[in-house]
């Protein structure tokens, strides 16, 4: 068995995985990003509902600028 071919045959493989994985990590990030941009997980019906839990009664400039900030930081 000649060792110097298993091991570039070897590197070749963990190489191939390690590219392989970088892609896939860089495009399932760009895949959530547009799907968390289309489908953003809080709106403006959870955000009223969450400042009446809280006993607050909210105006539309608080809700506006609550989702201003949401936004904000998914991007």
């Amino acid at each position: 068995m000649d060792w110097i071919s298993f091991l570039l045959d070897l590197l070749k493989i963990l190489g191939g995985l390690i590219v392989g994985a970088v892609i896939g990590f860089f495009i399932a990030r760009n895949y959530m990003k547009k799907y968390m941009k289309k489908n953003p997980p809080i709106n403006e019906q959870m955000i009223k509902a969450m400042m009446t839990q809280m006993g607050r009664t909210p105006s539309q400039k608080q809700v506006n600028q609550m989702m201003k900030a949401m936004t904000k930081y998914m991007d």
